[in-house]
């Protein structure tokens, strides 16, 4: 065997050991013993928050969805940005869209002072996002904890890492396989857009001067197209936000029914049905909302796994928004 295989493959174990080393050591009721109302306490929180508007489920998802795809699930999207270089949530692709932060700080508060020092932020975004898919209708299901918080929050990694609305199939596909993810995990995670609102300058590309062809985006319902277009006139208020579908604050498959009508709201919506494999996931999901929520659950479990930090790597912060 040469040198250069022996190093490959010595570099390539390594890096499978650290990657279960850190993924096994997340572990359902890690907080058992240490702070044991902890999961409690976040679904107080949310539910708190829910019944005084349930737009914060989508809100509280997508925060855990942003925070695992840039330097994986340690809090990061939480930091406030101080001076230059700005933080995460300031990137355009989080700000101003990003929304559930207030949500988090009030949970922090009473963990903090149950438990000082004991959960982290990082592991909060995990239990709200599963609370908040649980009380939209969605399952429930255990989430693996013991996530410290990172340090480091940078607005361009966030640029960097985060799916724009404009991708096609293939470089959703990649954008998730560079996270460990596979193209069903994609296609299921995407359902997460069943959830929330979307600003019209996420979309307007597909409503005005589409192509040298047409105006619209061919791949849109026209009746449909011209609905948005009322909603989101062109050169409207930037601040103009739809529902993502039908039912916005329902975890269902409408999303899946949306986008095989071709009422996908975003091109990375619709381009599912541009390839054999995620087109029959599309519809078979759609048709079968028990499996989609069951595979949900399970991708959600794995997206929690991304990059996170354990034993003593990071640190557990008092305050969401600051390092200690």
């Amino acid at each position: 065997m040469s040198c250069k295989l022996l190093q490959t493959l010595t570099t390539a174990v390594l890096c499978l050991y650290i990657v279960e080393a850190a993924t096994t050591q997340l572990q359902v009721g890690f907080y058992q013993r240490s702070c044991g109302f902890a999961e409690f306490v976040v679904k107080q929180g949310v539910r708190a928050a829910f019944i005084n508007d349930n737009g914060v489920a989508a809100g509280l998802v997508r925060l855990h969805f942003h925070d695992c795809f840039v330097r994986g699930c340690d809090g990061s999207v939480l930091l406030d940005s101080i001076g230059s270089p700005k933080a995460e949530k300031d990137s355009p692709a989080n700000n101003p869209s990003l929304r559930g932060f207030e949500v988090v700080d009030s949970i922090k508060a009473r963990l903090e002072a149950m438990c000082p020092g004991v959960v982290s932020c990082a592991d909060i975004l995990a239990f709200a996002a599963r609370d908040s898919i649980e009380m939209a209708g969605g399952l429930g299901y255990d989430v693996p904890a013991g996530r410290r918080d990172g340090r480091v929050s940078l607005s361009e990694e966030a640029n960097g890492n985060l799916p724009p609305p404009s991708l096609n199939v293939d470089q959703l596909t990649k954008a998730f396989a560079d996270k460990g993810l596979t193209q069903e995990e994609m296609v299921t995670l995407s359902g997460a857009h069943t959830l929330g609102r979307s600003h019209c300058t996420s979309f307007s590309n597909r409503l005005y001067n589409f192509n040298v062809n047409s105006s619209i985006d061919p791949t849109l319902d026209p009746l449909y197209a011209s609905q948005l277009r009322q909603q989101c006139p062109q050169g409207g208020d930037a601040s103009l936000v739809v529902p993502m579908e039908a039912t916005p604050a329902t975890a269902d498959v409408a999303y899946y029914r949306a986008v095989a009508t071709n009422r996908g709201l975003f091109t990375s919506d619709q381009t599912l049905l541009t390839d054999q494999r995620t087109r029959a996931q599309v519809f078979q999901n759609a048709q079968n909302p028990f499996i989609w929520k069951s595979k949900f659950a399970s991708a959600m479990v794995n997206m929690g796994k991304i990059g996170v930090l354990t034993g003593n790597a990071g640190e557990i912060r008092k305050d969401c928004r600051v390092v200690n």
